[in-house]
């Protein structure tokens, strides 16, 4: 969920964990993102959960990934810093609701993506901004997608994420099996100044020592209609702490229903 376009040196390793991972699902660590670290394999089916697989082989990573959300037959839902990245190479597909990294669901290629036009990289010294992205499919799948919620729950409102990222706050090891942790929304000042606003949500795990992390960029963080079933109301951003590893907390989610009118406009535009 974190990464940078450019992820500057913590270390050779660092940076190459942050780029890709960071860049792949950018903006984590220093903007920074994984598979979830101390998560658990996912208890039930999510037919709308999408993997993109990308690289960065001038960051020596050459299989990473970054998360996204199916929110249209045709469309994917994922973080603007996971589709544009100094280095950043997308294999041009993504795959629709597996449970596996590399295997299951359905795989398609990329059409086109559509960033947010104000979408500016923090770089690991401020949160990402408008980091949210569309990335139309060559063809329409058959999986279900997932309803983005009117309305954002107020803090303490359980949440959930899911990711293909990392485990571990140090190394590129990415989950093979989707991961899961429950989450539940922050409040503002549970983030550093100025990291959450009515764009981007504070997020706090509901068990120690545990959040986003290397590779979950992109990815989908929700929450439970009145009838109790899941509907999309973040996409993993970053860190909202600065300088901190996944593990400690909390992260950063662009709030996908600030950006539902831009959503419905690009969809239409590009229909």
């Amino acid at each position: 969920m974190f990464s940078s376009q450019s992820v500057r040196r913590r270390g050779a390793r660092a940076a190459v964990v942050g780029a890709l991972a960071v860049a792949l699902c950018t903006t984590l660590m220093t903007n920074r993102a994984g598979a979830i670290v101390n998560g658990i394999d996912s208890t039930e089916r999510y037919p709308f959960m999408a993997v993109i697989p990308e690289s960065a082989p001038t960051q020596g990573v050459y299989d990473g990934n970054c998360g996204a959300s199916l929110i249209d037959p045709q469309w994917v839902l994922t973080a603007a810093h996971c589709v544009r990245g100094e280095g950043l190479e997308l294999e041009g597909v993504v795959r629709i609701g597996g449970e596996e990294r590399k295997s299951g669901g359905t795989v398609r290629a990329i059409e086109r993506t559509v960033v947010h036009p104000g979408y500016a990289n923090g770089e690991g010294k401020a949160p990402n901004r408008d980091d949210i992205a569309l990335v139309r499919l060559d063809r329409p799948v058959t999986e279900k997608p997932v309803r983005i919620a009117k309305r954002v729950g107020q803090p303490g409102t359980p949440t959930r994420i899911l990711g293909f990222g990392t485990t571990l706050d140090t190394a590129l090891t990415f989950a093979e099996r989707l991961r899961q942790l429950d989450t539940r929304k922050g409040g503002t000042a549970e983030c550093a100044p100025g990291y959450a606003d009515s764009t981007r949500l504070c997020t706090v795990s509901r068990v120690p020592g545990a959040m986003a992390c290397f590779g979950d960029s992109g990815g989908p963080q929700l929450q439970k209609d009145g009838r109790g079933r899941w509907e999309l109301v973040g996409v993993t951003s970053g860190p909202g702490v600065p300088g901190v590893a996944c593990s400690a907390g909390p992260g950063l989610y662009s709030s996908a229903p600030a950006y539902a009118d831009w959503i419905r406009r690009t969809i239409r535009h590009h229909a």
